[in-house]
């Protein structure tokens, strides 16, 4: 099997790229800036150098391809995120079908796309369906690993408040799903009979709210429960400054990553996610191994 996988430097796309490749998957990496993608190349990676933005600029990336898996976003970049990710899905999309791949994988997030963020990847996903082959739609809520920002979020707030300010979207519920169960599903979707067309709602055994998954983290980390101070009108953008300030997470992303907190993502359709041969771990197991990745990476940089 041939494999393009886009967003690759980012923390699903890179791991998705040697799991592939671990599997016999011949993998072709989409990067928008090759200087900084050596690391895939010498994990024998191929590149293609695009920018899902520029339409030109993708020819080629399909080639020979049987599966192409979309993970780009532009939170965090200049000017409306949500007009750039319809565009980008649009020129992908079409790209896909010309160069004729069989199949586009692609996660998004769980829940009703109440917010901006959650909207703006529902309408990806859309515009996939559309303009492109056939398409996996896997929803998921958190995704717990140790470069995720969400739970890179949890961590530093748990690591570095005494005291923890207390938003009302802590008390949201959500199914976080670890990142081993994440790759197990994006692996299986080419070879899973029924996947294609058709939207899997994917997540962990745990239905949580964000208190409880600080209290989890807090615990794993052999810490006491940072007691909470209810501020039940602090808005998205109080909280994601507050976010920017303890927590290395850059606030631009952090926004709209808020503004999603106040929507309940959790699995209402099981269905899809039963074609698959997967079993997720508990949300605590999930976090050890993110600590323990987390943990091995800050000491092979020591």
């Amino acid at each position: 099997m041939k494999a393009l996988v886009t967003g690759a430097t980012g923390f699903v796309g890179g791991r998705l790229a040697d799991a592939l490749a671990a599997d016999g998957a011949e993998v072709r990496c989409m990067v928008r800036d090759r200087s900084r993608a050596a690391s895939l190349e010498r994990r024998g990676h191929d590149l293609h150098e695009g920018d899902a933005l520029d339409e030109r600029s993708l020819r080629g990336a399909g080639e020979g391809a049987d599966v192409a898996y979309y993970l780009i976003h532009s939170m965090g970049g200049e000017g409306d995120f949500s007009e750039s990710d319809r565009a980008a899905a649009r020129n992908f999309a079409r790209m896909a079908a010309h160069e004729g791949i069989g199949q586009v994988v692609y996660l998004g997030g769980l829940g009703e796309p109440t917010s901006k963020h959650l909207r703006s990847r529902h309408e990806t996903a859309r515009t996939l369906a559309a303009e492109g082959p056939p398409l996996t739609y896997f929803r998921a809520g958190m995704v717990v690993g140790a470069g995720s920002d969400s739970f890179r979020t949890l961590y530093h707030l748990v690591d570095r408040l005494p005291v923890m300010i207390a938003p009302a979207w802590l008390r949201t519920r959500t199914q976080p799903i670890g990142i081993d169960d994440v790759l197990a599903y994006l692996r299986a979707a080419p070879h899973t009979t029924g996947s294609a067309g058709r939207e899997v709602q994917i997540g962990g055994p745990d239905v949580l709210t964000y208190g409880d998954m600080l209290g989890v983290v807090a615990r794993e980390l052999g810490r006491r429960e940072p007691p909470m101070l209810p501020v039940p009108l602090l808005s998205p953008a109080l909280s994601s400054l507050w976010i920017g300030l303890v927590t290395p997470v850059d606030p631009d992303v952090a926004r709209p990553l808020v503004e999603g907190l106040s929507t309940e993502t959790v699995v209402s359709d099981p269905s899809g996610a039963a074609l698959f041969d997967v079993d997720p771990l508990p949300f605590a197991e999930a976090v050890r191994r993110a600590l323990r990745e987390r943990d091995a990476e800050s000491a092979a940089a020591s």
